[in-house]
């Protein structure tokens, strides 16, 4: 379902290696992954994608079709298509590990390749990287907001593709829900699955209870009824009038959710019938364009819900369904590089980000500076890829989760809000200043 495809690129990364090869310019470059400016109302980003990243650059090559096709569109001279046909990546890779919080102008990923392999990762490096540190900085909001809730991915259906809905559901996992209802996500990464019934169900049947008596037969384990097809609190009363019938077939009711309406209220009513008819250990569950919004507004009300399925919301971040992002040259030919272009400037050379923390252990004020110049403070890009091949001790998405889990737990309480956030401090180093000072006074124009 993740494509590895070489021709996923854009068509410009293959006329520029067109002319890389027939110059010989194909000295060592460095280029590096980074946030320009956040989102509106977002205070930090949640680092995520680099495992699909780092399969994808092991792995690149152009299949025999591929090379065929490409020359079938007369655009590419023979021995260009000689040097795709042998291309692999022969690169080193240093980034953030992923679940690592991060800020603008803080690189999370750097590329040190051959020009040309340097180049061509570019389009599809942003595209794995962008998507899933999107997901998990806004399935983060929503962590932060409910940490003792049942989160659960529900947006596969209104995901743009396929393999949008997969890695959604991995990055969001990785921020910290609970699981997914996406099933192949579930077989793909090993992430827990949750799922009830849908509205279809209910509707087939007559009788709104024989719906539920035969759900439940049919899912003796996991019991969750969906109750707000017709009447919320009819329905509600009808699963505790059908509880002692279930019992003495060994079938206990799990829980109810519901999808419609005034979350709040009906949890409250469906909570006192529910408790009134003995099922006090029977959870509510909702669902319904939720997202952190609605999460913080239910949390206020002290709404009795004990998880959320975050659907649409999550899957297309749609309050800011993209943040701005780029993959630039900083070195080549050891030499420090520089792009002036208005508004869009950047720092040149390799770099490092330096991170330091106040007395009660929380994230303070970040540093970034020339890669090996002395800073204090926790270095956050590490090496990853070495010669092209993933270095072995890479953490498994559980493990990333936990760290993740850590990271959010450091974060300032000021930048957990979901309004009036403050920018976090972050220095460009003297170092680093003093090289774009040099790279500009040194550019021929």
């Amino acid at each position: 379902m993740i494509s590895g495809s070489a021709l996923l690129t854009d068509l410009y990364q293959l006329t520029m290696l067109q002319g890389y090869y027939e110059q010989n310019r194909e000295e060592l470059a460095v280029f590096e992954f980074f946030v320009r400016k956040l989102p509106k109302a977002r205070g930090y980003m949640v680092a995520a994608g680099l495992a699909q990243a780092l399969i994808y650059l092991q792995d690149l090559q152009f299949s025999s079709n591929e090379i065929d096709w490409l020359a079938s569109t007369g655009q590419f001279k023979p021995a260009v298509l000689d040097r795709l046909a042998a291309f692999r990546f022969t690169g080193d890779v240093h980034a953030m590990p992923e679940g690592t919080v991060f800020f603008p102008h803080e690189p999370i990923l750097r590329i040190t390749a051959p020009l040309p392999e340097a180049q061509l990762v570019e389009s599809r490096l942003i595209n794995l990287l962008h998507f899933q540190t999107l997901i998990a900085s806004k399935a983060a909001r929503s962590v932060l907001i409910a940490p003792d809730k049942l989160l659960v991915d529900f947006g596969m259906r209104r995901a743009h593709g396929g393999e949008a809905a997969l890695l959604a559901a991995r990055a969001s996992y990785l921020a910290g829900f609970g699981g997914t209802a996406t099933v192949n996500a579930g077989m793909y990464f090993d992430i827990p699955i949750h799922g009830t019934m849908a509205h279809s169900f209910v509707q087939t049947y007559r009788s709104e209870s024989e719906a539920f008596i035969d759900f439940a037969k049919a899912n003796p384990d996991n019991v969750v009824l969906l109750i707000d097809t017709y009447d919320t609190e009819a329905a509600a009363q009808k699963v505790v009038d059908l509880a002692d019938t279930l019992q003495s077939q060994g079938i206990k009711i799990k829980g109810v959710r519901i999808d419609s309406g005034d979350l709040a209220e009906h949890a409250k009513k469906v909570r006192r019938i529910l408790d009134q008819g003995g099922l006090q250990q029977a959870t509510i569950f909702a669902s319904g364009s939720v997202d952190e919004y609605k999460l913080e507004a239910l949390t206020a009300q002290q709404a009795p819900i004990d998880g959320f399925g975050i659907g649409t919301h999550l899957d297309t971040s749609a309050d800011a369904p993209y943040f701005d992002c780029a993959y630039k040259l900083q070195e080549y030919a050891g030499i420090a590089r520089r792009k002036r272009s208005e508004g869009k400037a950047t720092w040149p050379g390799r770099k490092q980000v330096y991170r330091n923390y106040d007395d009660n252990g929380f994230m303070c004020g970040d540093t970034v500076t020339v890669e090996n110049a002395p800073c204090t403070g926790e270095p956050l890009l590490q090496p990853v890829m070495q010669g092209g091949r993933i270095v072995t001790t890479q953490p498994s998405l559980m493990e990333s989760r936990e760290y993740a889990k850590r990271q959010l737990s450091r974060l300032p309480e000021a930048l957990r809000r979901l309004s009036d956030i403050p920018e976090y401090p972050m220095v460009i180093s003297a170092e680093l200043q003093a090289l774009a000072k040099s790279v500009d006074e040194q550019t021929l124009f």
